[in-house]
C-alpha cells in the first residue's frame, strides 16, 4: 500500500445527517466545509440531498462551494466533502416551516447513516438538528436522536451529555414531561447514569479519577426532606453507593447556587436530574459552541447543541461554531477510545484495570 492509499484508509470517516431541510443544517454544513483544510483531518459524508444542498447554497449566495456526489460511503473522496442522496425526487423547501416531507427526509438520512455505521463504513456520526414533531412516524416513535440510536444499536442505556471545553453536563431524565421526572428518580436509575458518565469520562475523555457533581431534584436539595424526599430516599443513597464503588461523586447540590457560583468549575462533569435543570445553565454559558454527546453508545455520536433555527433559516445568520465543535469533539473521543483499546491490549495495563475491577466487585460482594 502506498502512502496515499494508507492515508485514505486511515482517515476518519464522519457521517453527517442533514436534519430538517427547512432549518439551518445545510447553512452550517456549507459554512463549515468552505474551509478545505478540514479535509486533511477527516472525510465528511453527508446523508441528505444534493438538490437541497444546491437550493441552500443559492439562497445563501455562496458560489465557490460544491459537494462530491457518491452512491456509497466507500466511494467517498477523502479530499472533498461528499454527499449521498437519500431521496431522489423533487423536494419543496419551505424555509422556517415544519413540514411532513422535512420529517420524512430527516428520518431517511438518519436511517441510512445508521446502516452504514453498522456495516463499519463510518467511524463517527454527527447529527444536525431535527424537528422532533415532524419526524414522528411508524418508523420513528422517539422523543429524539438519543432514544432512537439507543434502540437501533441495542444499547441498554445511554446518557445525553452537553459539552463545552471542560463543562460537561449529563441528565438523568431526558426528553420526558416534567410531571414524570420525580417518578423516574430512583437509586437504580441514578446509579446507571453515574456509571455511564464515569466510564465515559475515563474512556472518552481520558480522565483517570473523574469528579462528578450530582444536583438535587428539589429546591435547596430538599432541605432535609422539608421540600421533597427524593434527595433523602434516592439521591444521597446513590451517591454513597457510587463512592463505595470507588467513584468520586459529590452532592446533592442545590442547582441555583451551584451554577450561580463558580462551584461547577471544580468538577469534571455534572449530573442534573432533569432536562432543563442541566440545559438552561449550559446554554446560558455555552450556546454558540456547545455540543450534544451520546455517552453509552457503541460508536461516537455528537450534535450541535442548538435546534433547527427556523427563525433564521435562509437568512445567512446561522453560526457554524457548534457544528464545527461537534466534529472536533467527535474526533477527539474517537481517538481517545482507540488509545484506551490499545492500553487494554497491553498485558500490564490490562492486568491493572482488571485488578481494579475485581477489587470493586469484591468490595460490593462484601457489602451485600
Amino acid at each position: 500500500m502506498n502512502p496515499q492509499q494508507e492515508s485514505k484508509e486511515n482517515k476518519i470517516r464522519i457521517g453527517i445527517t442533514h436534519g430538517d431541510v427547512n432549518g439551518v443544517s445545510y447553512e452550517i454544513m456549507i459554512k463549515t466545509f468552505l474551509d478545505h483544510r478540514l479535509m486533511e483531518l477527516f472525510t465528511p459524508i453527508i446523508y441528505g440531498s444534493s438538490k437541497v444542498a444546491s437550493y441552500h447554497r443559492k439562497v445563501l449566495n455562496i458560489t465557490d462551494f460544491s459537494l462530491n456526489l457518491i452512491k456509497k460511503a466507500e466511494f467517498a473522496n477523502p479530499k472533498r466533502p461528499n454527499i449521498i442522496n437519500c431521496y431522489e425526487k423533487e423536494i419543496k423547501i419551505e424555509l422556517g416551516k415544519s413540514t411532513k416531507i422535512a420529517g420524512e427526509l430527516s428520518f431517511l438520512a438518519l436511517e441510512q447513516a445508521c446502516n452504514d455505521l453498522k456495516s463499519k463504513s463510518l467511524d463517527i456520526l454527527v447529527t444536525t438538528p431535527i424537528n422532533k414533531a415532524n419526524i414522528q412516524s411508524g418508523d420513528f416513535k422517539f422523543p429524539g436522536h438519543t432514544e432512537y440510536l439507543a434502540e437501533k444499536f441495542n444499547s441498554e442505556d445511554v446518557l445525553m451529555v452537553m459539552i463545552h471545553n471542560n463543562l460537561r453536563i449529563g441528565v438523568i431524565t431526558g426528553h420526558i414531561p416534567l410531571k414524570e421526572v420525580a417518578g423516574k428518580i430512583t437509586k437504580e436509575s441514578i446509579l446507571k447514569k453515574i456509571k455511564i458518565l464515569h466510564d465515559s469520562l475515563v474512556v472518552d475523555f481520558n480522565i483517570q479519577k473523574p469528579k462528578i457533581a450530582l444536583l438535587g431534584l428539589n429546591p435547596h436539595s430538599g432541605d432535609s426532606g422539608l421540600l421533597g424526599e427524593e434527595e433523602e430516599k434516592f439521591i444521597i443513597p446513590a451517591i454513597q453507593e457510587a463512592m463505595d464503588d470507588n467513584m468520586l461523586v459529590f452532592g446533592p447540590f442545590a442547582a441555583d447556587g451551584f451554577f450561580g457560583s463558580s462551584n461547577y468549575t471544580r468538577f469534571d462533569a455534572i449530573l442534573a436530574t432533569y432536562h432543563d435543570q442541566g440545559l438552561i445553565p449550559f446554554k446560558t454559558l455555552a450556546f454558540d459552541e456547545g455540543v450534544n454527546f451520546s455517552a453509552g453508545l457503541p460508536f461516537v455520536r455528537t450534535s450541535p447543541a442548538h435546534g433547527t433555527g427556523y427563525e433564521i433559516a435562509g437568512k445567512n445568520m446561522a453560526s457554524p461554531n457548534s457544528f464545527r465543535q461537534a466534529i472536533y469533539l467527535g474526533m477527539d473521543i474517537y481517538k481517545n477510545r482507540q488509545e484506551y483499546q490499545e492500553l487494554l491490549a497491553n498485558p500490564l495495563e490490562k492486568g491493572r484495570l482488571e485488578g481494579e475491577a475485581n477489587e470493586k466487585q469484591n468490595k460490593n460482594s462484601a457489602i451485600q
